[in-house]
């Protein structure tokens, strides 16, 4: 289970950072990238959160991965608060970002297999995951292929498979269908479907409606750090105004 509580994350802005972002941003000291939001997601469900790029999606992922701290606020995960409990909380969760680089001169199999002795998983254990996880996502023909000189599916898959496979109970995954090609963006859906499955508590961040309306089952929409719905799937059905949910994601934001 990941809790939530008044979770709020500012950035001091440079002299710098401040020209580089604009106009709007010439005075301030600081930029509010999370705005006071609360949700909470359950195990054995899929938790969405949707909003378009630079709504604080990713800082949110982060915080709850023990990355960065929270300026206000506080996140448990699995019970172990991320700022007491670090340590605790990164043994029990599974994060997935395209900005974590991969070793370009491992394979995908010894990338995985890295990960999986950082966690301590036994030889057999270990064995019965990784051919499970690779069978699944369709991995074995280049398993044994420098990381350098996979594709981007490919290495997105590698990327996938480094974070579940030590079978943590809690799954982090940052769009996780960003830039792939439409058989690799289904394998990676029905990874993630079969986290579900198997009773885990799993987050993702999207701005594509498609993947919501397949896989989750409770959704928060955010916008500029703000929260601007929370709920299960059905509720944001039973309030939508307009026929879709791209229309409705739309009109929500452009109220915001």
């Amino acid at each position: 289970m990941i809790t939530v509580n008044n979770l709020t994350k500012e950035f001091k802005l440079t002299r710098r950072l401040r020209r580089e972002m604009g106009e709007s941003f010439r005075g301030k000291k600081s930029v509010r990238a999370v705005d006071n939001i609360t949700f909470q997601c359950q195990p054995g469900r899929i938790f969405g959160l949707l909003g378009p790029n630079g709504a604080g999606k990713t800082t949110a992922l982060r915080l709850i991965a023990t990355m960065l701290k929270p300026t206000a606020g506080s996140i448990t995960v699995m019970g172990y608060d991320t700022q007491k409990k670090p340590q605790k909380v990164r043994e029990n969760i599974g994060f997935m970002t395209g900005q974590t680089a991969l070793y370009d001169r491992l394979t995908p199999g010894e990338m995985v297999k890295y990960i999986a002795d950082l966690y301590g998983m036994d030889a057999k254990r270990f064995k019965e995951r990784k051919e499970k996880i690779f069978d699944l996502l369709g991995m074995a023909e280049f398993a044994n292929r420098r990381i350098a000189r996979l594709s981007t599916g490919m290495k997105q898959k590698t990327s996938i498979a480094r974070t579940i496979i030590h079978d943590s109970p809690v799954m982090v995954f940052d769009e996780p269908t960003s830039g792939l090609d439409v058989m690799t963006a289904r394998a990676i859906i029905d990874l993630i479907r079969s986290c579900r499955e198997e009773g885990k508590t799993v987050i993702f961040s999207t701005h594509r409606m498609g993947e919501v309306k397949l896989l989750c089952d409770d959704i928060a929409i955010i916008h500029r750090g703000k929260l601007y719905f929370n709920g299960t799937l059905t509720e944001f059905e039973s309030q939508m105004t307009c026929d879709s949910y791209e229309d409705e994601f739309i009109h929500l934001v452009g109220e915001a």
